[in-house]
């Protein structure tokens, strides 16, 4: 995985070519950029062609920022459990697993920090569950391991005791899980219900 962040795309596309990445797959539910506008879809896409690096949008699917009024809890921020079990998200994580069959490829989104981000947050459980181990592009082109970033994520939430190499790894586990949910309730994106209900009406 890898965020923009403020890169220009000349060093993105470097990290990129490092790692070996052959499609970049684009998961920001709304893939452009004010600031950064590089990383607009139809500019990004461009560049990236001119790099031999192939692009595909999953946003909709894999998107951090659902339109389903389904996926948010009660005080809008968005239930990522409820997201993993739509089929839209589904769907998604085929597509990506498909493509993992012939090519190597990075889920893009903002955050530089994926503890920060949805790819980690939310799509990474899934991939790990599917038997991937995800690697995380940092910056400098430093490569995170998904066992490492797990880590950071348990020792930030309170869970050091189980975060180091443990005896107990269903107590790993569990932690895991929580320490998910705790960052996922400060980083996740949070939407006024009103305005996504509107439409409904």
């Amino acid at each position: 995985t890898i965020g923009h962040s403020n890169l220009e795309f000349l060093q993105f596309a470097a990290a990129l070519k490092e790692a070996g990445v052959e499609l970049l797959v684009d998961v920001r539910s709304r893939p452009q950029s004010s600031r950064f506008p590089q990383f607009t879809q139809s500019v990004l896409e461009k560049l990236l062609e001119a790099e031999n690096i192939a692009y595909l949008s999953l946003g909709e699917e894999l998107g951090g920022r659902p339109d389903d009024p389904d996926a948010y809890q009660p005080d809008g921020i968005v239930d990522y459990r409820a997201r993993r079990k739509s089929y839209a998200f589904g769907a998604g994580l085929e597509r990506v697993l498909r493509e993992l069959q012939s090519r190597t490829l990075a889920l893009m989104c903002a955050e530089e920090d994926p503890l920060e981000c949805h790819r980690f947050l939310m799509i990474c459980p899934e991939l790990v569950a599917s038997g991937i181990q995800p690697l995380h592009i940092r910056k400098g082109s430093h490569i995170e391991t998904q066992e490492a970033a797990e880590t950071r994520l348990l020792e930030s939430n309170g869970f050091g005791d189980v975060a180091a190499h443990t005896l107990f790894p269903d107590a790993r586990a569990e932690a895991l899980e929580k320490a998910h949910d705790l960052q996922a309730a400060k980083f996740a994106f949070r939407v006024d219900l009103t305005m996504l209900f509107v439409g409904r009406l």
